[in-house]
C-alpha cells in the first residue's frame, strides 16, 4: 500500500465533451434529470463529466475524493479553462465550449488557462506533497504542462500503464470499495509510459 503524504492532489483528465452522451445532455427540452438541472444552473463539473465519461471518469472522481488530502484535493483538467473543482457548476454554453477545443498541447486555448492554473495550484504545495494524475500518460497533452511546473511531485498509478479506460474506471472503483490505495510513482523522462496489457480485473463480487 502507499504510503500518503499528508498533502496530496489529484489532477483528473477531462471528458470528451464532443460526444453522442453530450449531445443527449444538451439537448434542447430534454426531459433527462440531468439535463434539467444544467438547464436550471445546478449541474456540477463532476456529474457532466460523470456522464459523458461514464465509468471512467465516475471512477477518477470517487477515488479522488477518497483518498485526496489538501484544502482543493480534486481538480479536473478542461479543454479551456484550466484547472476546475469538480463541484463547480456549469452552463450548457460552457460544455459546448469545451466541446469545440482539442485538448492538445499545441492549442493556445487549452493550455495557456492550464498553465496558469498549474502555477497558481503549485504556490498552494507544500515541498512533500504529491500530485497524482489520474489520465493517460502515454502522450504529453497532460503530461508536459503538468511537469515542467511540478516536477518531481507530479505522480502517476503505476497500475494504469497498459490498461484502457474501462479497466483503468473499474479498478479505481475496487479501490474505493476495498479502501486500499494504489502504488504511484513519479512521473520523470526515464518513466516507461506504454506496457503490456494487464491481466482482466476480476468480477465484483455481487450479494444477492
Amino acid at each position: 500500500m502507499t504510503t500518503s503524504p499528508d498533502h496530496q492532489v489529484f489532477l483528473l483528465s477531462p471528458a470528451f465533451c464532443g460526444g453522442r452522451r453530450a449531445g443527449y445532455l444538451l439537448r434542447p427540452q430534454s426531459t433527462m434529470q440531468l439535463s434539467i438541472k444544467l438547464a436550471a444552473g445546478a449541474l456540477t463539473l463532476g456529474e457532466a463529466f460523470s456522464f459523458m465519461s461514464g465509468l471512467y471518469f465516475r471512477g477518477k472522481l470517487g477515488y479522488a475524493k477518497h483518498f485526496g488530502r489538501h484544502d482543493t484535493p480534486v481538480q479536473v483538467i478542461t479543454p479551456t479553462r484550466g484547472l476546475m473543482c469538480p463541484d463547480a457548476t456549469v452552463s450548457a454554453a460552457l460544455l459546448r465550449e469545451f466541446a469545440e477545443v482539442d485538448v492538445d498541447g499545441a492549442d493556445v486555448r487549452y493550455r495557456a488557462p492550464l498553465d496558469r492554473s498549474i502555477r497558481s495550484l503549485a504556490t498552494t504545495l507544500e515541498n512533500s506533497a504529491r500530485v497524482v494524475l489520474l489520465g493517460s500518460i502515454a502522450t504529453g497533452k497532460y503530461v508536459d504542462a503538468l511537469s515542467a511546473v511540478l516536477g518531481a511531485q507530479l505522480h502517476f498509478p503505476s497500475a494504469f500503464v497498459g490498461r484502457g479506460d474501462m479497466s483503468r474506471g473499474g479498478l479505481l472503483l475496487r479501490c474505493i470499495a476495498s479502501g486500499v490505495e494504489l502504488e504511484y510513482r513519479a512521473l520523470v523522462a526515464q518513466t516507461i509510459r506504454h506496457g503490456t496489457r494487464p491481466p482482466k480485473l476480476a468480477p465484483i463480487a455481487r450479494t444477492l
